[in-house]
């Protein structure tokens, strides 16, 4: 929710009688075309009535010009948001509120506020006459089907004179921003194996200030507690050294997004790309959920939070803050130009990652074999591998012999690879990599900690 605003009032100098002037409807020139037709042909006729009907129908649009143009109007106006960030298909409400606060009530104004088309027609309003010291207060809805962020404003006013000889549009200077985010769809609490808070094989462990001793000394600090002093490493050393001390952390998960512009034919909310990052916000959201700490990794090698972050992953702590982080990143992640996946294959052979879950584009045999090879650096690793082919057909679909050529070496690596038919539900995928895991045992890679799914 947001709101800004800023005074309406004349613009001074001469580029303001300037820009009044060229304010004038079609009304307000044809009178004044007709004025100066008439005066001319007085000249030429002789008709001295005939030019004091053209100095009227000139002085009026002139005198309308005059009367708008110092029209000392003093409004404020603002802008509110609810919410402002929305799922893709859903409606938010905006609420626009105009305050007088001059000394003088107002004539009848007509407000404007500029939209994006994808959002809909530009709202108009009409407001009657607003007392000094009052407010008006209107709505709208807008709605987007495709993910995004979207300025709102500026919010403009439209003041005209009671003959509509003259109009001026005086523009608010603020701005809002709506963000349209893919849809998460709500997943089944599935486990495999491990647990997501740190108890399970899946676990891993941190440097901290309490938790279970360590027999990794460090150097003594001021503050430290004197009863964790190792004195058999004081002595090692020659300098006071204290106990480090380890707490439990959450379990780690990445979640991998091909955004190969070659992987995923096609555009639009029906296409494969946007199934894609719909199954990446509605995976990142519910691990978070279930106390996850979730990075979200792209085949570029670009993550969130980064790798300034803690970790690289956002915190679980506080999953609301951590699920609006990760869908903000996907309502405007593009597509990208590359062909493979080394960048995020360099990302991933950091360390152990705990969970990593992957949507996958068209892949061919080497990109395959790339893919493969991540599962090293992981526990748990599942694929879901669009058929980008067949979404772009429609109608019924046929595994072809490549996709299961692909999925063959990914299972043989130790991925629970699962194949995506157009229109099927993430939700029901999400079980079948369940079912996947239990029947084959789920082999983890040698070397690499077993992670919790959930």
């Amino acid at each position: 929710m947001s709101a800004g605003g800023t005074s309406v009032d004349r613009d001074p100098g001469l580029g303001g009688v300037h820009a009044a002037l060229a304010g004038l409807t079609t009304r307000g020139r044809s009178f004044l075309a007709a004025g100066v037709a008439a005066a001319l042909c007085s000249f030429v006729l002789g008709q001295a009535d005939l030019l004091r009907v053209g100095l009227l129908l000139i002085a009026l649009p002139l005198v309308c010009v005059a009367v708008v143009y110092r029209t000392r109007y003093r409004v404020a106006g603002s802008r509110r948001l609810d919410p402002g960030r929305v799922p893709a298909g859903s409606e938010a409400r905006v609420q626009l509120r105009i305050d007088n606060v001059s000394r003088l009530p107002t004539g009848v104004l007509m407000l404007q506020d500029r939209v994006p088309y994808v959002l809909g027609p530009r709202p108009r309003f009409v407001l009657d006459r607003v007392e000094t010291g009052g407010r008006r207060e209107v709505s709208y809805r807008v709605r987007s089907d495709l993910r995004g962020r979207y300025p709102l404003g500026p919010l403009q006013l439209r003041l005209t004179d009671p003959f509509g000889m003259c109009e001026l549009t005086r523009a608010f200077s603020g701005y809002d921003t709506l963000t349209v985010v893919p849809r998460a769809e709500p997943l089944p609490p599935v486990r495999l194996s491990g647990e997501a808070a740190g108890y399970g094989d899946g676990r891993h462990r941190s440097l901290a200030l309490a938790g279970e001793d360590d027999v990794i000394p460090r150097g003594y600090r001021h503050g430290d507690d004197l009863r964790r002093v190792h004195w058999r490493s004081t002595a090692r050393y020659g300098e006071l050294m204290v106990r480090r001390e380890e707490q439990p952390q959450r379990a780690r998960c990445t979640v991998l997004l091909d955004t190969r512009r070659v992987a995923h034919p096609g555009a639009g909310p029906d296409s494969p790309f946007e199934w894609a990052v719909s199954g990446a916000a509605s995976a990142a959201v519910h691990l978070l959920e279930r106390g996850y700490s979730v990075r979200l990794l792209t085949d570029t090698g670009s993550s969130v939070p980064g790798h300034d972050g803690a970790g690289g992953h956002a915190s679980a702590h506080d999953s609301a803050d951590a699920a609006g982080l990760v869908l903000d990143t996907l309502s405007v992640v593009r597509h990208s130009d590359g062909a493979g996946f080394s960048r995020a294959h360099d990302v991933l052979r950091g360390g152990s990652e705990g969970l990593l879950v992957a949507f996958l584009g068209e892949l061919d045999e080497e990109q395959a074999l790339l893919v493969a090879r991540m599962r090293q650096r992981s526990g748990v690793a599942v694929a879901f591998v669009l058929d980008g082919a067949a979404w772009a057909r429609g109608g019924a679909w046929t595994r072809p012999r490549h996709l299961d050529e692909r999925l063959r070496l990914l299972r043989d690596a130790g991925w629970a690879a699962l194949p995506v038919a157009p229109g099927t539900p993430l939700p029901e995928l999400w079980r079948q990599a369940d079912q996947y895991r239990a029947q084959h045992g789920g082999v983890t890679a040698p070397g690499a900690a077993d992670g919790g799914w959930a």
